[in-house]
């Protein structure tokens, strides 16, 4: 099994399932930690501009952005994650060949969700991103 650890909570990827630097099974959260939960992120800068139009990569530059400042505000980092959400409009490219958000992450691997979504509330947004992390004292 590998196991990672991301300040005091445990990412898990235990033996006999498949095994990816890009995400971890199972979070272990300590019950001391402080849980910072952040909504759904999307490409729209500080002024509710959209930015990226069709360019699902410059979408993702921004959301993962918008990711790093939120996370900020609640006292965390991305290597502080332990769970993301992604929502991924239908007939949009895959995530795959998009490096946009792997590199956002800095090599942090937490346990994800990846859906494909009909729409999303910003029109033309592309891709939305929720999380939630853990600090400890």
């Amino acid at each position: 099994m590998t196991q990672k650890s991301v300040t005091q909570t445990s990412l898990l990827s235990p033996d006999g399932l498949v095994q990816s630097p890009a995400f971890n099974h199972v979070a272990v959260v300590p019950p001391d930690a402080t849980t910072i939960y952040v909504g759904g992120q999307n490409a729209v800068d500080g002024t509710g501009t959209l930015v990226g139009g069709d360019d699902v990569a410059a979408q993702v530059r921004q959301t993962m952005a918008n990711l790093h400042v939120a996370l900020t505000a609640g006292g965390a980092t991305v290597h502080d994650l332990w769970w993301r959400t992604s929502g991924l409009v239908a007939g949009g490219p895959p995530p795959a060949p998009c490096p946009a958000a792997p590199a956002a992450l800095a090599g942090a691997a937490p346990t994800v969700v990846v859906a494909r979504v009909a729409g999303l509330a910003v029109p033309g947004a592309l891709v939305e991103v929720s999380a939630v992390a853990a600090v400890t004292p």
